[in-house]
């Protein structure tokens, strides 16, 4: 992809080159696919300024962290994370540590930060990536803390390439943040209000990632289904994926998150009318209470939540569906968990990410009254798995003998002697290592299957 980055900020890049070519950084990562899609770019630009990727903290120059406020757990990590890097600060003197993303865009979290964690160097929000050369230069110059925080993004920001791996598939941001304020989530505080990229230049982004020999573009938002409502030319979320599927040499599009309120039946005729786009949507449900529903700010009951599903279904009927679920939200009783374990069995899910409540400081939930015990969430949440796990293992079960067209990934991390790959319907399988095949799209014959993950042979197409 070229580099369309100013010339400004291509001089700050060769200044950082020229005092820190070849010096190392790792970079990790908590919380979703944005995350992951911001340490993309965090990397790409550390690599721009002549860095050297490891993954051994003891190699390192910089260490950057990119963090999660979504929920208390994450910033807990965060926290040890620090206070173990604090140790290693004090045998490695020229060791510099960065923390970024969502959990620096909160004040609370950012002040903890600064005053817990002096040795760190940078600290920079979601909207400020583009700014790490600056940061790096400014940090050369003393031993103070450099902190940029902005409310909302820069365009600049989505000029940062992002790294490819394996040539297979990449994230592009169509906008960001959310309007939602559900009571439980502190992603609108975080991110910010909703903004939309233009559409020609998510085309371009698109486009240029195919060039490169991207064979799938996955869409983030947080959001997704009320794209295009903040442009001054506004579009719908269906007429970006159908611009996007016009694209020659994409094979597959893909998107998370999308929101059951905003869904159009423009969007469900999309399955109908656009092959490559994934057979698999992922919508979360987070409880199958009205009430709970109602307590939470959705905007949406379950009946609604049903009938999206059976427009969905009675189009693609084979579609892999995918969930986000919450346990313990506070005044839950157990007729509404009830409620949920039936709407769960109703559905069928293929997969679904359960979390249990978390208390988020800065949310409408913080404060409400009747907040539901550990113990009671946690023997509600381990029944709730049960259900999931049983219903995942049964649907994957039924697709042993059956022939997949999947995209392989690379390597397993578990097993030198696999490769893994996602299908249509975005189940993981393993399948024998051939280097040949990574990026490809293949067939595949499932010889058997767990609750996670299939196994599998390829087959020869040409036969």
């Amino acid at each position: 992809m070229t580099n369309t980055l100013n010339k400004e900020l291509n001089v700050f890049i060769d200044k950082v080159k020229d005092n820190h070519g070849g010096e190392k950084f790792m970079i990790e990562t908590h919380g979703c696919q944005m995350n992951e899609h911001d340490s993309d770019k965090i990397k790409w630009l550390m690599e721009s300024m002549g860095f050297v990727s490891t993954e051994d903290e003891k190699e390192a120059d910089y260490i950057i962290i990119n963090t999660c406020s979504v929920r208390h757990s994450a910033e807990d990590k965060v926290i040890g994370r620090l206070g173990r890097l604090k140790h290693l600060k004090k045998t490695k003197k020229d060791l510099r540590v960065g923390v970024c993303g969502c959990m620096m865009q909160r004040k609370v979290s950012r002040d903890f930060v600064l005053e817990k964690f002096p040795f760190v160097d940078l600290i920079f929000g979601t909207n400020n990536i583009y700014r790490l050369p600056q940061l790096i230069l400014a940090s050369d110059e003393d031993n103070d803390v450099h902190v940029e925080i902005e409310e909302s993004y820069s365009n600049l920001d989505n000029k940062l390439r992002t790294n490819i791996t394996n040539n297979q598939s990449a994230y592009i941001n169509i906008m960001y943040g959310c309007n939602n304020f559900c009571t439980y989530c502190i992603v609108p505080y975080t991110r910010g209000r909703e903004v939309s990229r233009e559409l020609e230049d998510i085309l371009d982004e698109a486009k240029a990632l195919v060039e490169d020999g991207v064979k799938e573009i996955i869409l983030l938002g947080q959001n997704v289904n009320s794209y295009g409502k903040s442009l001054d030319n506004p579009i719908s979320f269906a007429e970006l994926l159908r611009a996007l599927h016009e694209i020659e040499g994409l094979e597959r599009i893909n998107y998370m998150t999308s929101h059951p309120k905003d869904i159009s039946d423009d969007l469900i005729n999309c399955y109908k009318d656009l092959p490559k786009l994934a057979n698999y949507l992922h919508l979360p449900v987070q409880s199958g209470s009205n009430r709970v529903l109602k307590l939470m700010n959705r905007h949406y009951t379950r009946e609604d939540y049903f009938e999206i599903i059976d427009k969905v279904r009675k189009i693609r009927p084979d579609i892999a569906l995918s969930t986000d679920i919450m346990v313990g939200f506070p005044d839950e009783t157990e007729e509404d968990f009830l409620d949920t374990l039936d709407l769960v069995k109703r559905v069928e899910y293929d997969n679904a990410f359960t979390f249990l409540y978390s208390k988020r400081e800065g949310t409408r939930a913080y404060d409400m009254e009747n907040q539901i015990p550990k113990e009671v969430k946690s023997e509600r949440f381990n029944r709730l798995l049960e259900t999931v796990y049983g219903i995942q293992n049964k649907k994957n079960q039924k697709l042993v003998g059956t022939e997949q067209m999947v995209l392989i990934e690379g390597q397993s991390k578990n097993n030198p002697e696999k490769m893994t790959g996602r299908t249509d319907t975005f189940k993981l399988v393993h399948m024998p290592y051939d280097e040949s095949k990574i990026g490809t799209m293949v067939k595949v014959r499932i010889q058997s299957a767990n609750t996670f993950s299939l196994e599998g042979d390829l087959i020869d197409i040409e036969k």
